[in-house]
């Protein structure tokens, strides 16, 4: 599982590969980006507890947040830290498990047509210039690629238990520059 060549300019990123993904169901194609928001332990940045999670490598006696986490399987296909660096956890062909019980304009199972994106941050805290300027490379060179047709919150696809990435993520800065091509 190498680097995808659709990704070459968006930029330098690494691949840790997370073993939390499957293959995607037939004829499943990718329409949906789902931005989200993460900090481990919350409101903390730079550390290594959202790779060592979506590796099943957290040790949940590390921090006492962690402990809700213990036997969690979960994944995001792409993460963009606090600096703009991009970390890719699961080659976009396949399904990662970021969604959750999710739906999306009376299609469920959201996992099955998107691509899962988060935000190293809170659903409180601002995000960084950095990071909506990797955001938008990103969702460009994805568009390349693959026929998006939607960018969602992960609170609009599971608004009964998720308030990622907040409200104070500001939509137009990220839309602004993919308008403008």
């Amino acid at each position: 599982m190498g680097r995808p060549a659709d990704l070459r300019t968006s930029g330098a990123f690494r691949f840790v590969p997370s073993p939390n993904c499957d293959e995607r169901p037939p004829g499943a194609r990718v329409t949906l980006l789902v931005v989200h928001a993460i900090s481990l332990p919350r409101g903390e940045y730079g550390g290594d507890a959202i790779e060592r999670l979506f590796t099943n490598r957290l040790d949940p006696s590390a921090h006492p947040s962690f402990a809700a986490l213990a036997g969690l399987r979960v994944s995001a296909h792409f993460l963009v830290r606090r600096d703009g660096s991009l970390v890719q956890f699961v080659p976009v062909e396949r399904r990662a498990w970021h969604a959750g019980e999710s739906r999306w304009r009376a299609r469920s199972r959201c996992n099955d047509i998107s691509v899962g994106v988060e935000l190293e941050g809170t659903d409180e805290d601002p995000f960084t210039d950095a990071q909506y300027a990797r955001l938008a490379r990103l969702v460009r060179a994805l568009a390349r690629r693959w026929p998006l047709r939607a960018l969602a919150a992960h609170s609009d696809i599971s608004p009964a238990r998720k308030r990622d990435p907040g409200a104070g993520f500001q939509w137009a800065r990220l839309l602004a520059p993919l308008a403008r091509g």
